[in-house]
Protein backbone atom coordinates (compact mmCIF):
# COMPACT_ATOMS: atom_id res chain seq x y z
CA UNK A 1 0.00 0.00 0.00
CA UNK A 2 1.11 3.54 -0.66
CA UNK A 3 1.13 6.40 1.81
CA UNK A 4 -1.96 7.72 0.03
CA UNK A 5 -3.80 4.43 0.70
CA UNK A 6 -2.85 4.54 4.38
CA UNK A 7 -4.03 8.16 4.60
CA UNK A 8 -7.37 7.30 3.02
CA UNK A 9 -7.75 4.29 5.34
CA UNK A 10 -6.96 6.49 8.36
CA UNK A 11 -9.53 9.07 7.28
CA UNK A 12 -12.17 6.37 6.73
CA UNK A 13 -11.53 4.76 10.11
CA UNK A 14 -11.56 8.19 11.78
CA UNK A 15 -15.00 8.90 10.29
CA UNK A 16 -16.27 5.54 11.56
CA UNK A 17 -14.83 6.28 15.01
CA UNK A 18 -16.59 9.66 15.12
CA UNK A 19 -19.86 7.99 14.15
CA UNK A 20 -19.38 5.37 16.86
CA UNK A 21 -18.60 8.03 19.48
CA UNK A 22 -21.44 10.37 18.56
CA UNK A 23 -24.27 8.27 17.14
CA UNK A 24 -23.95 4.71 18.40
CA UNK A 25 -23.86 5.15 22.18
CA UNK A 26 -26.78 2.74 22.61
CA UNK A 27 -24.94 -0.13 20.87
CA UNK A 28 -22.88 -1.40 23.78
CA UNK A 29 -20.65 -3.84 21.90
CA UNK A 30 -19.79 -1.37 19.15
CA UNK A 31 -19.13 1.51 21.55
CA UNK A 32 -17.31 -0.52 24.20
CA UNK A 33 -15.26 -2.90 22.07
CA UNK A 34 -15.28 -2.28 18.32
CA UNK A 35 -14.18 1.35 18.76
CA UNK A 36 -11.12 0.17 20.68
CA UNK A 37 -10.39 -2.41 18.00
CA UNK A 38 -10.55 0.31 15.33
CA UNK A 39 -8.61 3.01 17.15
CA UNK A 40 -5.31 1.13 16.93
CA UNK A 41 -5.94 0.55 13.22
CA UNK A 42 -6.50 4.30 12.86
CA UNK A 43 -3.21 5.11 14.61
CA UNK A 44 -1.31 2.47 12.60
CA UNK A 45 -2.63 3.80 9.27
CA UNK A 46 -2.02 7.42 10.27
CA UNK A 47 1.62 6.67 11.09
CA UNK A 48 2.08 4.70 7.84
CA UNK A 49 0.58 7.63 5.90
CA UNK A 50 3.59 9.77 6.88
CA UNK A 51 6.47 7.43 7.69
CA UNK A 52 7.77 4.16 6.31
CA UNK A 53 7.89 2.10 9.50
CA UNK A 54 8.39 -1.65 9.49
CA UNK A 55 5.04 -3.36 10.14
CA UNK A 56 5.97 -5.48 13.16
CA UNK A 57 7.75 -2.63 14.91
CA UNK A 58 4.81 -0.30 14.26
CA UNK A 59 2.19 -2.79 15.44
CA UNK A 60 4.11 -3.33 18.69
CA UNK A 61 4.58 0.43 19.13
CA UNK A 62 0.91 1.19 18.53
CA UNK A 63 -0.09 -1.55 20.97
CA UNK A 64 2.32 -0.19 23.61
CA UNK A 65 0.93 3.32 23.10
CA UNK A 66 -2.66 2.09 23.44
CA UNK A 67 -1.83 0.18 26.62
CA UNK A 68 -0.12 3.30 28.01
CA UNK A 69 -3.30 5.30 27.38
CA UNK A 70 -5.35 2.56 29.05
CA UNK A 71 -3.04 2.64 32.06
CA UNK A 72 -3.50 6.41 32.19
CA UNK A 73 -7.20 5.68 32.56
CA UNK A 74 -6.48 3.30 35.43
CA UNK A 75 -4.61 6.08 37.23
CA UNK A 76 -7.33 8.63 36.36
CA UNK A 77 -4.98 10.97 34.50
CA UNK A 78 -7.92 12.81 32.88
CA UNK A 79 -9.15 13.77 36.37
CA UNK A 80 -5.68 14.62 37.66
CA UNK A 81 -5.03 16.90 34.67
CA UNK A 82 -8.60 18.25 34.83
CA UNK A 83 -9.17 17.48 31.15
CA UNK A 84 -12.48 18.47 29.58
CA UNK A 85 -14.21 18.06 26.23
CA UNK A 86 -12.50 16.12 23.47
CA UNK A 87 -9.23 15.84 25.43
CA UNK A 88 -11.12 13.90 28.09
CA UNK A 89 -12.74 11.71 25.42
CA UNK A 90 -9.40 10.97 23.74
CA UNK A 91 -7.60 10.06 26.97
CA UNK A 92 -10.62 8.25 28.37
CA UNK A 93 -11.79 7.86 31.92
CA UNK A 94 -12.39 4.19 32.63
CA UNK A 95 -9.87 1.37 32.60
CA UNK A 96 -10.93 -1.96 31.12
CA UNK A 97 -8.76 -5.00 30.60
CA UNK A 98 -11.11 -5.93 27.74
CA UNK A 99 -9.89 -2.82 25.92
CA UNK A 100 -6.35 -4.20 26.01
CA UNK A 101 -7.60 -7.36 24.29
CA UNK A 102 -9.31 -5.24 21.62
CA UNK A 103 -6.10 -3.25 21.08
CA UNK A 104 -4.18 -6.50 20.66
CA UNK A 105 -6.74 -7.85 18.20
CA UNK A 106 -6.75 -4.61 16.19
CA UNK A 107 -2.95 -4.52 16.04
CA UNK A 108 -2.78 -8.15 14.93
CA UNK A 109 -5.38 -7.62 12.22
CA UNK A 110 -3.80 -4.46 10.79
CA UNK A 111 -0.34 -6.06 10.91
CA UNK A 112 -1.67 -9.17 9.12
CA UNK A 113 -3.50 -7.12 6.45
CA UNK A 114 -0.37 -5.01 5.94
CA UNK A 115 1.66 -8.19 5.36
CA UNK A 116 -0.95 -9.52 2.91
CA UNK A 117 -0.71 -6.31 0.88
CA UNK A 118 3.05 -6.47 0.44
Amino acid sequence: MTKKHYALAAIAVFIVEVIIATKLNHYTFIRAYFGDFLVVILVYCAVKAFWNVEATRLAIGVFAFAVAVELAQLFRVADVLQLTGWARVVVGTSFSFHDVWMYAAGCLVVWWVDHLNR
